[in-house]
């Protein structure tokens, strides 16, 4: 059993007692548990019950849970809470703004336990008179529902890697000489996946019969000679697909897409008398084969410089690959610091301290710890005095650990009207300042616009987080004029934020390459909550690479004597 389904019942049985409203440190123990499984980094059904003890937050009931999944494929605790909630119930939770309590209370009374039964109610005015459900509550419901079937079928980019990195390691048991590698929108990191795409070449015979028995496979929807599909957790489609090492080139080109690249590099293909697909560029004269084995063979036998799969959409890769000017696309260990992390003081796990050090140890040479400020209450967030408190023990920390510079931040949210949630004089005081928007997310775009622009006005602020606020698969993001929030942060200097949560990469690929090309300085940020967050850096440069970014044009790539006179703030105490 692989780690994916582990953490999968895992986090299920804390929804399932969140829905019972059973204890909150019970429900966290669960939760905090499929964390940890999913960010183990050794193969879990591998690992005896006395080892399973020693990761973070799996004591003895919980690694019992585990062994009796591993050894037995279920876990009676989880099918005993399954009995008592229908589980299309849990479909409700991961509804934007429609939270376990919620959900049970619907159940309970109105026994509304799916997606679709909400839609009726709602449409049918059944929950009219229902206590704390008033109209505003019922048109987000309605909208989220909207969301919620825009997605349906999508899977975020990090999930579908981790799901192939597991799957490729089991195919490798089988044939551990073959050439195996994912292609498709994964391979273009494309911020959202469909389905999965592998490629094989060189495999030991049997490998169709060892792909289909894979532990998270839920059904197998076809088996042939070269090819078969799957489908596994979570309604994920993988399609393996064999090919000759002669065609592992050609093949990896045609699958890797995206679609409008291909056939722009067919249309090349033809015009110099050859003809491009799956199997190879071949002469038109007479079928002999030109390239296929690698792909840097097909590009070059086109006249162009190989294309990194990130920039293949068709977006200008092409005349810069016949130009030899494509960009040297940045990489993660371009990053010399992480500028936007949080820790106990408000909803990050970790302290100051163990922060500091994970990163160090990720070989990072300064870190930002940014937490909240006092609006976002939910987050125990810091008021003036509080945060001055809070940079001051940063700062002690600062001394004491060597080997890594930390600097004294905030994320401090940008007010409805465009105010930030805390004085001058305080931000002032603070060595970087991010700005984000957490509430109001239903303001008009002229209105958001308006308050966006007011708080990149604000000389303290440095970075504008998380720019539109999406949280992808769940919600949209604000309504922004995105060109004119471009512009305000060339004229004031302001970052703008890649946000490489998983469920965020905002800015996207397409914004930030347009904030790039108008001269604006870019940060790539983990936002991370735990010491385990730093991993996420990988996704925002990945979206960086979609958007042609080189290591130029990232302010986290410098080091920490050369990051700080180009942070906005030191414009404004020059002044």
């Amino acid at each position: 059993m692989e780690n994916a389904v582990i953490a999968r019942v895992l986090g299920e049985i804390a929804d399932l007692l969140e829905l019972k409203g059973e204890n909150v440190f019970k429900i966290r123990a669960y939760r905090n548990a499929a964390d940890t499984v999913t960010a183990a980094t050794e193969r879990l059904a591998d690992v005896p019950a006395a080892g399973l003890t020693t990761l973070p937050g799996i004591g003895k009931d919980l690694a019992a849970r585990i062994r009796e999944l591993v050894e037995t494929g279920h876990c009676q605790y989880h099918e005993q809470l399954l009995v008592e909630f229908p589980a299309t119930l849990l479909d409700l939770t991961r509804l934007q703004g429609l939270g376990p309590k919620t959900a049970a209370m619907l159940h309970r009374e109105l026994g509304i336990a799916s997606v679709e039964a909400l839609e009726e109610a709602v449409r049918g005015g059944r929950l009219a008179g229902l206590k704390g459900v008033g109209a505003k509550k019922v048109e987000g419901w309605l909208r989220a529902i909207e969301e919620f079937r825009k997605f349906a079928g999508r899977h975020l980019l990090a999930d579908v890697a981790q799901t192939a990195d597991a799957l490729v390691l089991w195919l490798r048991e089988h044939s551990p000489r073959a050439r195996i590698d994912p292609v498709g929108s994964l391979r273009r990191g494309v911020e959202t996946c469909g389905d999965l795409d592998i490629l094989v070449s060189g495999a030991e015979p049997g490998l169709m019969d060892h792909f289909v028995r894979y532990g998270l496979v839920e059904r197998v929807l076809g088996q042939g000679d070269t090819k078969a599909s799957v489908r596994i957790l979570k309604g994920l489609q993988v399609d393996l697909r064999l090919v000759a090492p002669a065609s592992h080139g050609a093949a990896m080109q045609y699958f890797t897409g995206s679609k409008a690249h291909n056939i722009a590099l067919r249309d090349l293909a033809i015009q110099q008398g050859y003809r491009l697909n799956e199997y190879g560029l071949l002469r038109l004269s007479d079928e002999t084969m030109v390239a296929g084995d690698t792909e840097e063979a097909i590009y070059e036998a086109l006249g162009l410089a190989w294309i990194p799969p990130e920039l293949r959409e068709q977006r200008g890769e092409i005349e810069a690959a016949r130009a030899r000017t494509l960009p040297s696309l940045i990489e993660s260990r371009h990053l010399r610091g992480e500028l936007h992390a949080h820790t106990t003081a408000t909803d990050g796990r970790d302290s100051i301290e163990d922060m500091a050090l994970a990163a160090r140890e990720r070989g990072l040479a300064y870190l930002a710890i940014t937490d909240h400020s006092q609006a976002l209450a939910m987050a125990n967030g810091l008021d003036e005095r509080r945060a001055l408190e809070h940079a001051a023990r940063i700062r002690a920390a600062n001394r004491r650990v060597r080997g890594i510079t930390l600097l004294a931040g905030i994320e401090c949210d940008i007010r409805p009207d465009g105010s930030l949630d805390l004085d001058a004089e305080c931000l002032s005081q603070l060595d970087l300042v991010i700005a984000s928007v957490h509430s109001a997310l239903g303001q008009s775009e002229a209105e958001t616009t308006a308050r966006v622009l007011a708080a990149l006005a604000n000389p303290w602020v440095d970075v504008l987080g998380h720019p539109t606020g999406r949280l992808l698969l769940k919600r949209e993001g604000v309504r922004l004029d995105v060109p004119r929030v471009v512009e305000a942060a060339r004229e004031h200097g302001v970052a703008l934020e890649i946000n490489s949560l998983p469920d965020r990469l905002d800015l996207n690929d397409l914004h930030a390459r347009y904030a790039c090309d108008r001269g604006v300085a870019l940060v790539i940020s983990t936002d991370s909550h735990s010491t385990r967050g730093y991993e996420a850096a990988r996704w925002g440069v990945t979206i960086a690479r979609r958007a042609w970014l080189t290591p130029d044009h990232v302010l986290n790539t410098l080091p920490i004597d050369q990051l700080r006179p180009r942070l906005r703030r030191a414009r404004a105490r020059a002044h």
